[in-house]
């Protein structure tokens, strides 16, 4: 998925300032893919250049709200039927599981066991947007829960192979 794609898709339910999209972001999107203030304010203007959006309004203190165009329309739409999504072929993670011989047992039970807190928080976190996204009846709020119960479940995967390999570990 690329940071182009994901603005196109919020953009595609209504126009928004870059300070909107990047709340959007934090509320929806933050455990698919973040955005950090700096990169979604340089995608928008490679997507303005690109004629992909298009300045709708403009504010004070110079506040600009953005457009999905007709081509961005189309762009974001090919990318969705047209192009495979990436599987996730790396992992910083288990590539250091691979290599735990290298430590002792309580250091590589210690690393196991944050993996495990880890992914407590992060379902901790994901369970606490989960009121707002199922709030919401428009399409970013429906599809948004789609994608929060994949969030949900992988995060509850992660923290029980967790807790057994902490387990494994002798």
């Amino acid at each position: 998925m690329s940071l182009r794609h994901a603005v196109l898709g919020l953009l595609s339910e209504g126009p928004a300032s870059g300070y909107d999209l990047l709340k959007l972001f934090d509320a929806s999107l933050s455990n698919v893919w973040p955005a950090t203030q700096s990169q979604l304010y340089t995608e928008l203007g490679k997507l303005a250049d690109a004629g992909l959006v298009s300045v709708s309004a403009e504010g004070p203190r110079g506040r600009k709200e953005y457009a999905v165009t007709e081509e961005g329309l189309a762009e974001l739409r090919r990318w969705i039927v047209d192009v495979e999504p990436i599987g996730m072929t790396r992992s910083d993670m288990l590539l250091r599981v691979f290599f735990l011989a290298q430590v002792d047992p309580e250091q590589a039970r210690a690393y196991i066991r944050r993996q495990a807190e880890i992914g407590r928080k992060n379902l901790e976190h994901l369970e606490n947007i989960r009121e707002f996204v199922e709030s919401g009846t428009d399409n970013l709020s429906m599809y948004g829960r789609l994608a929060l119960e994949w969030g949900l479940r992988f995060t509850r995967t992660q923290q029980e192979w967790a807790e057994w390999a902490e387990k494994q570990i002798r």
